[in-house]
């Protein structure tokens, strides 16, 4: 079993961790969720539970990986007992699952950078979507994605990941800003920022129960909880690092990108003259475009516009493969780098039918984002606040100062609000499930058993053909933890 590798500096977790949560979820997914869930009605219930159920959710897995230092599934068996690595075993499953559409997402905006530099999609926006979104060009584009990010993370953790995403946060950031300010220059820009800025109260109140599990589910899907991932990074820090201030941080970070992404896409909707209230999976790409092909400089704007969704593609998609990749290179003698091509072959195969139909990525976003994210969010709050709270308050307050009480409160939040947000969240994400259930073509679900076994055995193949004896340990070093002494 090889050593683990550790995190250069704090900054560089701080922006690896940022990185994996300001992602397409931001960019792509929440702008389509507040317009489908009232515009600022939506933000108001999403800003409260990404800093009420959101933030105490991130400390439990910070305070899971960095007590255990291992992987998310030994993590949790380790830290809770025998039955609990089914926890941590979803978190894997979730992070293989959703890099697997993800990555075809990824290939879209491949195609738009192309599409902005050229001014492919300027006469005929919706059809230049609709043209893309499916078929072989897909299928490839979802290939080349892939093919990146295996190449990020097969250079591990300092060389890869770090590197990569102390580049991707910040430029993404800086895209933003410069994208919202210009925004606010569009005329007819301030219907757009009504709808986003301004809630109606009593609307607010009298949608409430619909408005919450999608504001729950958004917060848990751009904070990359529930997937293994914040585990498997917070597993590489050190002791003295404050698990409370490094969550802050990135809870922050994180909730400004999805805020900026909302400042820029409803006034250039609204500007354009073109729907808030109804988006759906291309709708980002859609409109944007449309907005795009009748400004002046459009092909600049545009080519700035999607090389921010491909910085923000990148960095969630590297740590949902690295937790994938990490599992392994835990528990056997294999090298990294073909742990990687396999896990990113076996991601391939498993998001082939989401090439060929916006139905079925439409079914594989509802299943992570209704299901397995609320369902794996669950198992960490009862598992940390309920399982072992006095060795989670413990490791919460190592290397931050913080008090007993301050523990305590967070430990509580966790126990009672998370845990009932995310049991009320489940419920009624598996009846919207059920009832989209009903309305998807019956080939995409015939096909899934046969394309997850496919996706799994081609993955186990190329690792057991690949296997590397790794006599030696590698260039990183694992930190001190608590079991060490």
């Amino acid at each position: 079993m090889q050593e683990r590798e550790t995190w250069s500096s704090r900054v560089g977790f701080i922006l690896a961790a940022v990185g994996s949560a300001v992602g397409l979820g931001n960019i792509w997914q929440f702008p389509f969720q507040a317009a489908n869930n009232g515009g600022a009605a939506f933000l108001v219930v999403y800003l409260a539970a990404v800093f009420v159920i959101g933030f105490p959710a991130l400390l439990a897995e910070f305070v899971v990986g960095r007590n255990t230092e291992q992987n998310p599934v030994d993590a949790f068996r380790e830290y809770a007992g025998r039955s609990w690595a089914l926890v941590g075993a979803l978190g894997v499953l979730v992070g293989f699952w959703i890099l697997s559409f993800y990555s075809v997402v990824g290939g879209w905006v491949l195609r738009y950078i192309a599409g902005s530099a050229t001014g492919a999609y300027f006469a005929d926006p919706s059809g230049y979507f609709g043209a893309i979104a499916s078929g072989t060009d897909a299928l490839a584009l979802h290939l080349v994605f892939m093919l990146v990010v295996v190449g990020i993370v097969a250079l591990g953790v300092e060389d890869g990941i770090e590197m990569g995403t102390k580049v991707m946060v910040p430029s993404i950031v800086l895209l933003l800003v410069g994208l919202g300010a210009w925004a606010t220059t569009l005329e007819g820009a301030g219907a757009g920022y009504q709808f986003y800025l301004s809630p109606d109260v009593d609307a607010l109140v009298a949608n409430l129960p619909s408005v919450l599990p999608s504001a729950v589910g958004q917060a848990f899907f751009t904070l990359s909880l529930g997937m293994g991932a914040m585990v498997t990074y917070s597993s590489y820090l050190g002791e003295d690092d404050s698990l409370p201030a490094d969550g802050a941080t990135i809870v922050v970070l994180n909730t400004l990108v999805g805020v900026l992404a909302g400042l820029v896409v409803f006034p250039v909707l609204a500007a354009q003259g073109l729907s808030m209230e109804t988006a759906g999976m291309g709708a980002v790409f859609e409109s944007m475009a449309a907005a795009f092909a009748t400004l002046p400089a459009g092909r600049v704007l545009g080519l700035v516009f999607f090389l921010v969704l491909l910085l923000a593609a990148l960095s969630s998609a590297i740590s949902l493969l690295e937790v994938v990749v990490s599992y392994v290179v835990d528990n056997t003698s294999y090298d990294r780098k073909p742990l990687a091509a396999a896990a990113g072959v076996g991601i391939f195969v498993l998001g082939i039918p989401t090439a060929f139909g916006i139905n079925a990525l439409s079914w594989y976003n509802a299943v992570a984002y209704n299901l397995l994210l609320p369902l794996g969010g669950l198992g960490i709050a009862i598992a940390v606040g309920w399982v072992r709270p006095g060795r989670s308050t413990t490791e919460l307050r190592r290397g931050s100062g913080a008090s007993q009480a301050a523990a305590l409160a967070w430990l509580w939040a966790l126990r009672t609000v998370v845990v009932l947000a995310l049991t009320v969240t489940l419920v009624l994400g598996v009846k919207s499930l059920l009832v989209k259930a009903a309305v998807v073509e019956s080939s995409v679900l015939s096909s899934m058993p046969l394309v997850v076994a496919l996706a799994a055995a081609i993955a186990v193949a190329l690792v057991a053909g690949a296997r590397t004896v790794a006599s030696a340990p590698s260039d990183g070093t694992r930190l001190a933890g608590p079991g060490d002494d």
